[in-house]
């Protein structure tokens, strides 16, 4: 959707929004798959309210795009325009033992900060890609870690409401790959609380789950992390492998040779190759093994 020569554009402008014209998300996801649209930058997180306000009263539909680390765009030319919060570095401040952190700060830089005030306990999340908000959303976890663990206060944007709230930890539910918030509230700043850890024994952490990662995950090709979720009591990534689909191939896109819960574009898959992989694989693995596989990666549809 393009809103450039909306008069619309101008009211944004004057709020601080910088208008960036006909972006491609191929360039803003870690698929490398997505069509073209208008992204609004929202530099103030105040004024967010506002904005909102002003494309409503306009009808003009949005999407707010976090990292990119978890999500399959459709191609081709968007119904929508895409909110974005700049990237901030590094968007974190220590006061003792607590963290507060923007939404938009990079998760594994947060990590590495707070080791570097020996601050420990999220040492499973370096690897992880993508930007605090988007941990948050989705309570991101990994070798025993997950964010929510830590959260004491997110301040979020609420469609509900229209405006800037604060939540405080105990009010959100965190589950496996799941959150109480709403699909349409939009993370501003979390404050985490962190247990105090030699520096020394971070970072012993961090290279024990790092060589992990290397070991498993195919970390030079684009993927979405894992696609499915782990049904309770059993590994989707297992299954998959065990019913011999690893290399499954759908156009360009592909089940990762190396873990067979991650699917790469291993060229220039469309939207629609992936999907259909997607299909396959989860049919496949609902016949041999009777699970009804959920989604993990969020897929943005025309």
């Amino acid at each position: 959707m393009r809103i450039s020569d909306m008069p619309i554009a101008a009211r944004l402008a004057a709020l601080g929004v910088e208008l960036r014209p006909g972006v491609s998300l191929a360039e803003h996801t870690s698929l490398g798959i997505g069509g073209t649209t208008d992204e609004l930058l929202i530099r103030r997180y105040e004024t967010l309210p506002d904005v909102i306000r002003e494309l409503k009263n306009e009808g003009v539909p949005y999407k707010f795009l976090g990292g990119g680390t978890n999500v399959l765009v459709a191609d081709g030319e968007l119904p929508w325009i895409v909110l974005h919060l700049p990237s901030t570095h590094p968007g974190v401040r220590v006061e003792g033992n607590a963290a507060f952190v923007d939404a938009a700060a990079d998760l594994g830089g947060t990590v590495t900060y707070c080791a570097k005030r020996d601050l420990g306990g999220m040492e499973g999340l370096i690897g992880v890609p993508g930007s605090i908000g988007g941990a948050l959303r989705m309570n991101a976890g990994a070798y025993g870690t997950q964010i929510g663990s830590y959260v004491r206060e997110v301040e979020l944007y609420r469609a509900a409401s229209g405006e800037n709230e604060t939540l405080r930890g105990d009010d959100i539910r965190f589950d496996y790959r799941h959150t109480s918030f709403a699909p349409d509230d939009i993370m501003l700043r979390v404050k985490l609380e962190l247990p105090p850890k030699p520096y020394q024994e971070i970072v012993a952490g961090i290279r024990v789950c790092n060589e992990k990662r290397r070991a498993s995950q195919p970390l030079n090709q684009k993927s979405a992390g894992c696609i499915f979720k782990n049904p309770q009591g059993a590994s989707a990534g297992r299954m998959i492998d065990e019913l011999g689909l690893k290399k499954l191939r759908v156009g360009d896109a592909m089940v990762s040779d190396r873990h067979a819960n991650f699917f790469v574009n291993a060229g220039s898959a469309s939207c629609d190759d992936m999907l259909r992989l997607v299909d396959d694989v989860r049919q496949r693995v609902k016949k041999a093994f009777g699970f009804d596989l959920e989604n993990e990666v969020i897929f943005w549809k025309n």
